[in-house]
């Protein structure tokens, strides 16, 4: 058996069933065997970059280990900012790249490059397998440590003749098993007493509540405090909930940032946030200012970077708030009826004349399922969506505000959909992303993926012109571009597309008939909306560093 082929028979073993990324001749082992393989697919992206997001979705929503792969040179450069996400996410991926064979290196062979050093800053581990009877070895090494403790990628680059190398009697082991992290049984108790001592607080929560979303809403109700989001975790808690505030930090709304400055409450409850930039409006000092606070993460590295935390618990959120609401109920706690009142839902549409990114993006909500994710590019409509947008369902968003790559939006669906193919999945992104990435529609097209790709069209990079005009009042000319006629590009491509040009264009009609297809279909929406983006704080931020 070829020494790739051992990889491939322990990945399907593994469960993995797509493997993304480009065919070349430095992974072609690869490739070749999957010939010979069923139940284990390819899916061939127009660009490395786009295969890392797909991957990267793909591990988010099925909760296990995907795979990319990619070519010696560049296309194992393309997936660096991909390993960089899924770093930033805490996602196993397993980056496979090629390399040049073991007796050329050093000798300018074609794509040569030495990836490893590369891919250490950005992945849990990375190395060069050398000789083949390592390489299983290693891939099941990889594979352990990028499900392990705090999840992340891992880099393993393979020479081409290491690949093709018979490898004789190998046994293929079994897929590893993460070990979940319980916390300190005495901590659980000490945040227990302190939640009770104090009574009045509020709970910030992050993307590490993605699933212990149900535990969290238990707790929430038991101690009947208001929960707060980071715009990474917008998508979460439903907007409906009674204790919801709304979102605090980059793009979040007025009432969480009034209750974090002005409220009396005596305890930060961080549930699953780092406490990044985007997460805390910029470092804002209110958060745990004159308040007891208490962390929890299954990542150490966490605590204490900008903010001192006075009570930190680590473990897996799930099991912490499990355990947390165990011992709250044993000191006699329980849920207030108070917090099972449902807030009246308001309308989603308010001022529904102007055509603006605002009515635009609510009334294309109005007509899609409530159980739709979004997965949101980076851009001026970014903001708009994590301000305006409401959730209406468990799970609904995802937000890459945290690493901000942008195109990883488009890529993101794609990923959605192949792990949840039942789920419906609309893409917002814009012309500027589009540009980068927007070809991967017809990978959608190629695996027959009905993904609706809304496209914010205004012919410009909206969020850097509404930014420098903010901040230097004046852009630079070439942050603006010609019009092009994206929906043009996708009937070209044989993709079912339509163009908005005014509010009234948005009915249900249009929407059902770019749904429920046998494959993509794109909404291009062309707006120029000079209306400052409610980004709050942000550009305060940035021009702090210009005096």
């Amino acid at each position: 058996m070829k020494a790739a082929r051992t990889v491939l028979e322990y990945l399907k073993n593994n469960g993995v069933q797509h493997i993304f990324g480009i065919p070349a001749g430095s992974v072609n082992a690869f490739f070749d065997e999957l010939n010979e393989m069923s139940g284990l697919k390819p899916i061939v992206t127009k660009h490395e970059g786009a295969a890392s997001y797909m991957a990267a979705a793909y591990a988010k929503y099925t909760n296990q280990m995907s795979v990319c792969i990619g070519c010696s040179g560049p296309g194992g450069t393309n997936l660096v900012t991909g390993a960089a996400n899924a770093m930033r996410e805490h996602l196993p991926v397993l980056f496979l790249t090629g390399a040049v064979p073991v007796n050329t290196v050093g000798l300018n062979a074609s794509q040569e490059l030495d990836a490893e050093p590369i891919f250490q800053p950005v992945t849990k581990y990375s190395i060069t397998v050398k000789e083949s009877k390592d390489l299983l070895k290693e891939v099941v090494k990889a594979s352990e440590i990028a499900i392990s403790g705090v999840p992340g990628p891992v880099h393993i680059a393979i020479p081409i003749d290491v690949q093709h190398e018979i490898v004789p009697n190998i046994e293929i082991p079994a897929p590893p098993k993460r070990t979940a992290l319980v916390p300190n049984l005495d901590i659980i108790k000490n945040v227990a007493e302190e939640l009770l001592t104090r009574k009045n607080g509020y709970i910030l929560v992050g993307q590490g509540v993605r699933n212990s979303v149900e535990q969290l809403l238990e707790l929430a109700e038991i101690l009947n405090w208001p929960i707060l989001t980071t715009p990474q975790a917008k998508g979460y808690i439903p907007e409906n909930h009674p204790l919801l505030v709304g979102v605090f930090g980059f793009a979040g709304h007025e009432a969480a940032s009034e209750l974090i400055a002005e409220g009396d409450g005596q305890v930060l409850l961080i549930v699953g946030s780092s406490l990044g930039e985007t997460a805390t409006n910029n470092y804002n000092l209110n958060l745990t200012k004159n308040r007891f606070s208490i962390q929890m993460d299954y990542d150490q590295s966490v605590f204490n970077r900008k903010y001192q935390i006075d009570l930190p618990v680590l473990g897996d959120i799930n099991v912490s708030l499990l355990l947390l609401i165990e011992e709250l109920k044993t000191k006699g706690a329980t849920q207030k009826s108070t917090a099972l009142e449902v807030k009246e839902n308001k309308e989603l549409v308010g001022d529904i004349e102007e055509y603006n990114t605002k009515n635009v993006l609510l009334n294309i909500q109005k007509y899609l399922p409530s159980s739709t994710r979004y997965t949101i590019d980076i851009g001026e409509f970014m903001s708009y969506v994590i301000h305006h947008m409401k959730v209406l369902d468990y799970d609904t968003f995802d937000i890459n505000v945290h690493f901000g790559a942008m195109g990883s939006g488009i890529g993101s669906a794609i990923g959605s959909k192949l792990a949840e193919p039942e789920r419906p999945v609309v893409c917002i992104t814009g012309d500027g992303c589009f540009f980068m990435h927007g070809m991967e529609i017809l990978t959608a097209k190629e695996h027959n993926l009905p993904i609706l790709f809304i496209v914010m069209n205004n012919a410009r990079l909206g969020m850097v012109y509404h930014g420098h005009n903010l901040q230097f009042h004046r852009t630079h000319p070439s942050f603006e571009q010609n019009p092009v006629s994206i929906s043009a590009m996708a009937s070209a491509m044989g993709i079912p597309s339509f163009q908005v040009t005014e509010l009234q264009d948005i009915n249900q009609d249009m929407i059902n008939n770019l749904s429920n297809l046998n494959g993509p279909a794109v909404l291009e929406v062309v707006l120029t909306d000079n209306n400052t983006p409610p980004m709050g704080d942000r550009v305060k931020f940035l021009s702090s560093f210009g005096k």
